[in-house]
C-alpha cells in the first residue's frame, strides 16, 4: 500500500497526490490518504514515518531527521526554538501542532520521502 501523508490546501501536496495516484492506478497499488491535519497522527506514528524517512531515499540518517519533518517557516518552530529540537521534542511539537509537518510525505515498502519537490516520492517506487 501507497500512503500519502497530504493536505489538500497545498499546491506541493496536491501535486504530489497526482503523481502518487497515477501511479497507483497504473501499478493497482492501493492508495491510501491521510489528511493529517484532520487526523493529526500520534507521537509513535510520527516515529516511525521518522524512521521511514531515514530508510527512504531522502538524505536522511538512519533514524531520519527530525528537521526534514518540520516546517521551519511556521511561527510555532521559532517560538518553540525548534532549531535545534532532538527528535523527540521536535516530533512533541508535530502532535501539538499538526501544521508543523512538512508536506506531502508519501510511504511505501517502509521508505518514506518528501514531495519537495513532487518528482521526489518516484523515488520510492523504483527497483532495487
Amino acid at each position: 500500500m501507497i500512503t500519502i501523508y497530504h493536505n489538500p490546501r497545498c499546491s506541493k501536496s496536491r501535486e504530489t497526490l497526482a503523481l502518487v495516484q497515477a501511479h497507483a492506478d497504473e501499478t493497482q497499488i492501493p492508495l491510501q490518504v491521510i489528511d493529517y491535519q484532520k487526523n493529526p497522527l500520534s507521537f509513535e506514528e510520527l516515529q516511525s514515518l521518522l524512521a521511514a524517512l531515514g530508510n527512504g531515499d531522502a538524505g536522511g540518517d538512519v533514524n531520519g531527521n527530525i528537521q526534514t519533518m518540520l516546517r521551519n517557516n511556521e511561527a510555532e518552530y521559532a517560538s518553540l526554538n525548534l532549531a535545534g529540537a532532538d527528535a523527540a521534542t521536535g516530533l512533541a511539537a508535530i502532535v501539538a501542532h499538526p501544521h508543523l509537518l512538512q508536506r506531502p510525505i508519501v510511504t511505501y515498502q517502509n521508505k518514506a520521502a518528501i514531495g519537495r519537490p513532487p518528482e521526489h516520492v518516484l523515488s520510492l517506487f523504483k527497483k532495487a
